[in-house]
């Protein structure tokens, strides 16, 4: 199905004020993690590795802000931890609506029926609730019983409510094709989310469970596999279409990490949200100082078996957009 109407507006004109400029690296999507702490302990994910001090921090409403301002980013994903953690998310989100960012809070919905009533419906603003399966995988893939259900309440209310809701479900190798059809079908048709994110599992280097994640040729049968028959088509996917012909070996695309930044406490992370090699202070540090070349396939292991949507999505969009063909295609959600 590919992105909201306003938000692929908003993306496009983006892109096309970039290529008027000549610029050749910038952000279409910012992700801010205004804290690290999380009330769970999911085994694919590091965040609650760093130290207690670091760990107790929360960024304040100003510097969130400010770091989005600098990146010029047209839409920002607020995740961590879990932002529902920060007592002034809130305002963090009110402040970069009113700058007419589109916004995203990624959460794993524990909180959110407690926290709900502290947002309004907006055109620019979605939940994107972390759902890794169904019921019993999805509690063993956050370590704890009862969360999946929590989550779907959760999403139920928000719908109920008047708000976008999002999914986000990253599947591991110890996924079947039949598993990812069962989970996108349930979060497509029974529970009817706005749109659902896709994302094979990366080696993220602090994750405390590495057994379980994908190489690209896994991903690529995994995916070709899951979307056999035009099962692809009928779910309400937030992806381009070339990403999703990447996944399933179709196409092949060089990563283009500086697109989708992450910003933190400990400042703007190099060279991608995955890969933390450093830490500068200013998102043109970050542009101007990071060895780029030294990044991806054949130049660096730790990149040869990612496929994750913050690399690639972007090169996917850019190639859309060069595309008389495949920006028909998009308009067509093919």
């Amino acid at each position: 199905m590919g992105l909201p109407l306003n938000l692929a507006v908003k993306i496009g004109t983006h892109l096309v004020k970039q290529k008027i400029k000549r610029v050749d690296k910038f952000a279409m999507i910012v992700e801010v993690e205004p804290l690290f702490a999380c009330n769970l302990k999911c085994g694919g994910c590091g965040k609650i590795q760093q130290p207690h001090d670091v760990l107790r921090k929360r960024m304040s409403v100003e510097q969130a802000v400010a770091a989005v301002e600098e990146c010029g980013a047209p839409m920002v994903s607020l995740a961590g931890g879990e932002p529902l953690m920060h007592k002034q998310i809130d305002r963090i989100v009110e402040e970069l609506l009113k700058r007419k960012k589109f916004v995203i809070i990624c959460t794993n919905a524990v909180l959110l029926p407690k926290h709900l009533h502290k947002f309004k419906p907006n055109k620019n603003f979605a939940w994107m609730v972390h759902i890794d399966g169904l019921r019993e995988k999805h509690d063993q893939a956050v370590d704890k019983e009862g969360v999946f259900d929590e989550a779907v309440a959760a999403v139920k209310m928000a719908k109920a409510a008047g708000f976008q809701v999002y999914t986000n479900s990253t599947f591991f190798n110890t996924d079947s094709p039949e598993n990812i059809v069962d989970v996108l079908n349930f979060l497509n048709d029974d529970l009817k989310v706005d749109r659902i994110q896709i994302s094979p599992a990366y080696a993220y280097e602090k994750a405390p469970v590495q057994s379980r994640f994908l190489g690209v040729e896994q991903t690529r049968k995994l995916f070709a596999s899951a979307f056999a028959g035009g099962n692809r088509k009928k779910w309400r996917l937030n992806h381009s279409a070339l990403f999703l012909d990447f996944l399933e070996g179709k196409r092949d695309f060089e990563c283009t990490p500086w697109a989708i930044p992450s910003y933190s406490l400990l400042g703007w992370q190099q060279p991608c949200y995955l890969m933390g090699d450093g830490y500068v202070q200013s998102y043109q540090e970050l542009l101007t100082d990071t060895e780029w070349e030294n990044y991806g396939r054949d130049k660096d292991p730790r990149c040869d078996n990612c496929m994750a949507h913050c690399g690639y999505e972007p090169t996917a969009v850019l190639a859309t957009m060069g595309s008389l063909k495949e920006s028909l295609r998009a308009v067509v959600a093919g």
